[in-house]
């Protein structure tokens, strides 16, 4: 039998969840390649580029959808657990590909980034492969923001405070000032988690808040207001929030209303992963592929033939 896509593996996957407690992702792999009857040539069989095994891969792709489409919860990093919704899924095996495909649609829909989930089959063969290559990359992309979240949300909130001062420094707020950023006591940051020196002197400084929630979770305007006020109780005028989850519209409302009398950033976890992403925080380079196209002025130089 051919390796199975990644699609056709997401429904076996959550049956066997179903019967088990907590799973990690690579103890799924013998039980689904089983359920497939792969033999240990195809279950090893490794992409060309020799970056990663094929079936492993696409395991991972469709936990990782199920999760995005909320049937499964995720108690710590590459360890899942079926819920309620994941049960009434495969309890229909006939309506299961509608069901994640419309779950997963509506996820998109929640997510302030343009990155989307998996494009549905009328967009993909409406696409060249030029635009497909971009969708795969920007789905890769999305894949990884979470894999970003779910990692820092396994970690201490001492840990969390001084990955955001770090990355801070790094997007270059300390500007040249030699060890800009701190993180504050934990017994007495009075609601401030961290601090970046914007002078050699000390006279400019950004203060953080650094809040490590659930994905899910939504911080409202009363969290926003304490933050404002220990900003005035530290005597500074600019901060900038940071979370792992998500802000409701009240608390962006407030934030707005501020009208320069505080300069108050929030950021979110979507945008922290994509900040963590681009600016290279905990990052290494997987593979790098190189398109290339005609050179015009090289080849228009040359004769042609009469």
């Amino acid at each position: 039998m051919t390796i199975p896509k990644y699609d056709e593996i997401r429904l076996p996957a959550l049956q066997y969840l179903a019967d088990q407690d907590v799973v990690r992702l690579k103890d799924f792999e013998r039980p689904v390649a089983n359920h497939f009857n792969l033999t240990e040539e195809e279950i090893s069989e490794m992409y060309d580029s020799g970056n990663g095994y094929v079936f492993y891969d696409r395991l991972s792709w469709a936990l990782s959808e199920v999760n995005a489409a909320g049937l499964v919860d995720k108690p710590k990093r590459g360890y899942y657990k079926i819920n309620k919704h994941g049960l009434e899924a495969i309890s229909a095996p006939d309506l299961f590909f509608q069901f994640v495909k419309t779950k997963l649609k509506e996820a998109s829909k929640k997510k302030k980034t343009a990155i989307q989930a998996q494009p549905s089959e009328e967009q993909d063969n409406e696409l060249t492969p030029q635009e497909q290559l971009y969708q795969s990359y920007s789905d890769i992309r999305s894949k990884v923001y979470d894999d970003i979240l779910d990692t820092i949300i396994s970690k201490s909130p001492y840990e969390f405070e001084h990955l955001v001062v770090k990355l801070l420094e790094k997007m270059g707020y300390g500007g040249q000032v030699k060890d800009a950023g701190s993180v504050t006591q934990a017994s007495n940051d009075g609601g401030i988690d961290g601090i970046i020196k914007e002078d050699v002197l000390g006279l400019g400084r950004i203060h953080i808040q650094a809040k490590r929630y659930s994905k899910h979770n939504t911080i409202g305007r009363e969290e926003i207001q304490k933050f404002v006020g220990a900003l005035a109780g530290a005597q500074s005028s600019k901060g900038i929030f940071i979370t792992t989850s998500s802000y409701k519209t009240t608390a962006s409302n407030y934030a707005n209303s501020l009208n320069g009398s505080v300069t108050l950033v929030l950021i979110d976890g979507i945008e922290l992963a994509k900040y963590i992403y681009d600016y290279n925080i905990g990052m290494q380079v997987e593979q790098v592929i190189e398109i290339k196209k005609l050179d015009s002025d090289y080849w228009d130089s040359l004769k042609d033939d009469i």
